[in-house]
């Protein structure tokens, strides 16, 4: 049987929403003893070197929590397209699938209900978004729209953009100046956030 001691050495990890393998063996866990605490209840397995307390504190807003857990298993991921319109309130539309952008170069799989977005740039508008005490990586609400106009229909993405409140505005010159770091044409359809 494995001594409690090594849940007490890992107890500053133990109510963070993650925790990895390395966290743990610098502190003296190997990976061994992080699965026998999985069979025994103590940990759970969030996916491959990534750990949560069995009485972590859950998520305040449920709906995101497998979100959180997909932007935990994507190395370098940011949220964008469909999710992040959802996340800022820029659509209606429930998004079925994780949308999330990863660079180019990276090899990572889309899994489960998961749309992975290959992007050459995805430091460009990358902010965080925080859900509970959460913080993960989204492009901002301006890069949100440009995108939309890439990988989307125009139609959604002036909706969004027209969808902002008065006093929360998107931003148009950095709208523009995305748009020209990405190459896309959107001043044409600048004149309908005129209105």
């Amino acid at each position: 049987m494995k001594p409690r001691a090594s849940l007490e050495k890992l107890k500053s990890l133990l109510l963070l929403p993650k925790f990895t393998s390395r966290e743990a063996l610098a502190l003296g866990v190997s990976t061994a003893t992080l699965s026998y605490y999985i069979k025994t209840g103590g940990l759970v397995r969030i996916g491959h070197g990534i750990y949560r307390g069995a009485h972590a504190p859950v998520v305040d807003d449920f709906r995101w929590e497998d979100l959180i857990e997909t932007m935990q298993k994507t190395k370098n991921g940011v949220i964008c397209l469909v999710s992040a319109l959802s996340l800022y309130g820029l659509t209606e539309e429930i998004p079925r699938e994780h949308w999330i952008a990863v660079p180019h170069e990276t090899r990572h799989r889309a899994k489960g209900l998961t749309k992975v977005i290959r992007m050459r740039n995805t430091s460009l508008g990358k902010t965080t978004f925080k859900i509970g005490a959460t913080a993960i990586p989204i492009f901002d609400r301006e890069r949100t729209i440009v995108d939309a106009f890439r990988y989307l229909s125009r139609e959604v993405a002036l909706k969004a953009a027209i969808a902002q409140p008065k006093q929360s505005r998107i931003d148009r010159e950095k709208l523009r100046k995305y748009a020209k770091k990405l190459r896309v044409k959107i001043d044409p359809y600048l004149l309908a956030l005129s209105l």
